[in-house]
């Protein structure tokens, strides 16, 4: 590990991604924001039509696909431009043209809704009869209109709504722009005993370090850094479960749960369900805890040493190089359109590979339509890396195929299936892995980076699911949780996933807001059950070979032309039941049985 990170300048062109494929010029972003208020201006002049004939309902929704695609590719640029650099003013200028002028094209194009609503079902469909070739593929598209009727409002409260998108994602902004510009967690020492700056990105890495004075300092450095932030977080925080009941309030939903889950076509007893299945099965999670402080042979097991390799893995550095080809031989069962895909984003500059000052933290798969997926990493090496690009480029995978196989209106999928995609690619890769793997020490090792996902993925992140449910129903009745309240059950909360042998460190209190996605409401169980809907999957796909691979793929180029759970059951996997969520955790127990005998020998 470098101890100082290169600037953004420093980084080799075929480790970035290739932006210009969106806009080959700063002056073609400028172009399309002249070329979007010509649209919206159009647009402006329509209210009112589109229930006058045929004609005009396909001119608008035409139209209003147009000012989306420009939207999406305004958005996409900024954000990801930013996102490389977020010390960069000019980036931030960029976002927030973008964001203005989107937010203006969400103004004009709210009437449509409403007015289709005022049409009755029956005169959509005799405009669709009028126009089958052209308006038969938004038959699905207006069922949903339809279907959320009570939760749409006029015209002109629409069109206030998404006036005031400027401004009430301001929590979200300012939390982004704070944490990963602005907060300094101090200098720390890595296991050369070199004085590093510790970051958002490099504090993964430390805390999987074999020296446990490394982990220690990292971990006390990093939320030290936070307490003294805590109150300005939690009022980010708490504004922005404040917008969501607000929102909820205003369309009617019973509660902010309900908004974010019911428009998706997922109902909150999947929620609910999801949670009680996995607190029913605590004792599972609490067992691989204490297998860790026995691996570890510690007298008490911190906080701090959840990420260290309970078995002895290579301490060499895997090269992304190395990496490529491991995920390649991992995906080989999706077959070889698959892997040619696969190729062309790893060859043609799709990913942003390397960690640099200022770079936004974690990874994502992001894109505008139209053009290809892009994926952002932080690459560092490790094992975990190596799994991060699978995850990654199934997210992307997914979107090429949807972008290529639905038309636009279908194009985009919920977040609930995208973690399917993403996650199944890790699976594989696990399962070609310790399937090649005759040496006992390095399938131990694999088997506990297994387990280590099943504990990230199910168990952290319907903690995590529980903490949002806790804190948002506080704030839907009418209370302003404190940073104390917040800390406080959030202690709770890791005490009861983590069990009585995990020493529940008072810091870690601090550790939901570092947490990003909590500003994106009830978006984390979608991990949870997309690991599951994955494991299920994968082992579908390695057991039955080309048939699954084909029902899999209706899946992946489904976009959203079927509502979630029932673009799953194509595939075979039902989330609305417990099933996967069982099945899954029936794995992870096989594991642990054969983890606790590697251990005990």
């Amino acid at each position: 590990m470098d101890s100082k990170l290169k600037k953004r300048n420093e980084i080799e062109e075929k480790d970035k991604w290739a932006l210009e494929d969106i806009y080959e010029t700063e002056g073609e972003f400028d172009r399309d924001c002249i070329t979007l208020e010509e649209k919206i201006k159009e647009m402006e002049k329509l209210p009112g039509t589109i229930g006058e004939s045929a004609t005009n309902l396909l001119c608008t929704l035409k139209l209003a696909e147009d000012i989306n695609r420009i939207c999406e590719k305004l958005v996409c640029y900024s954000n990801m431009r930013f996102h490389e650099d977020t010390s960069v003013g000019k980036y931030q200028g960029m976002m927030g043209k973008a964001q203005a002028i989107c937010t203006k094209a969400e103004s004009a194009t709210s009437f449509i809704n409403p007015e289709i609503l005022m049409c009755s079902e029956e005169k959509i469909q005799q405009f669709i009869d009028e126009n089958e070739d052209d308006l038969g593929i938004y038959r699905k598209y207006f069922s949903r209109i339809f279907r959320d009727k009570k939760n749409t409002l006029s015209q002109k409260e629409e069109a206030i709504i998404a006036k005031m998108g400027e401004i009430t994602d301001t929590a979200s902004e300012v939390y982004n722009i704070f944490s990963y510009a602005d907060l300094k967690y101090g200098n720390v020492n890595n296991d050369n005993g070199d004085e590093i700056e510790l970051t958002a990105g490099r504090y993964v890495s430390l805390m999987s370090s074999k020296n446990r004075e490394v982990r220690k300092e990292a971990f006390f450095a990093m939320y030290g850094t936070i307490e003294k932030y805590i109150n300005t977080i939690s009022t980010l925080f708490v504004a922005n479960a404040k917008r969501t009941k607000v929102y909820a309030n205003i369309r009617n939903y019973g509660n902010s749960l309900e908004m974010s889950l019911k428009p998706k076509g997922i109902e909150c007893f999947v929620y609910d369900n999801l949670i009680a299945t996995i607190n029913e099965h605590l004792d599972t999670m609490h067992r691989y805890v204490a297998l860790r402080k026995k691996a570890l042979g510690v007298d008490e097991l911190h906080m701090y040493d959840i990420y260290v390799p309970i078995v002895e893995g290579s301490d060499d550095k895997i090269s992304f190089e190395e990496a490529k080809s491991m995920v390649f031989e991992g995906l080989k069962p999706m077959g070889e359109d698959y892997l040619a895909i696969l190729m062309e984003g790893f060859e043609n500059r799709w990913i942003d590979i390397y960690e640099n000052e200022g770079k936004r933290s974690g990874a994502y798969s992001w894109g505008p339509r139209g053009t290809h997926p892009y994926v952002l990493l932080n690459y560092q090496g490790r094992l975990d890396d190596v799994f991060t690009l699978a995850h990654e480029m199934g997210h992307a995978l997914h979107s090429y195929y949807s972008d290529n196989t639905q038309p636009y209106v279908y194009s985009h999928y919920e977040i609930f299936v995208a973690e399917v995609a993403s996650t199944c690619n890790e699976s594989l890769l696990i399962h070609s892995m310790l399937k090649n793997c005759k040496d006992k020490k390095k399938r131990a090792y694999l088997i506990n980076h297994f387990l280590e996902s099943f504990k990230g993925t199910i168990f952290r992140q319907v903690m995590f699911a529980e903490f949002e449910k806790i804190t948002h129903k506080m704030v839907d009745e009418g209370e302003t949780p404190t940073s104390d309240e917040l800390n406080e059950i959030y202690l709770g909360l890791n005490k009861k996933y983590f069990g009585e042998e995990m020493v529940n460190d008072e810091e870690i209190k601090l550790e939901w807001a570092r947490i990003p996605h909590f500003y994106t409401p009830f978006y984390v169980y979608q991990y949870a059950t997309g690991f599951a809907g994955a494991i299920a999957l994968s082992r579908k796909i390695i057991r039955e070979g080309e048939n699954a691979v084909r029902d899999y793929m209706k899946f992946l180029t489904g976009g959203s032309s079927l509502d979630p759970i029932e673009l799953l059951k194509l595939a075979g996997v039902d989330l609305s039941t417990a099933a996967p969520i069982e099945e899954a955790l029936q794995l992870f127990e096989e594991l642990l049985d054969e983890m606790e005998e590697i251990i005990t020998e």
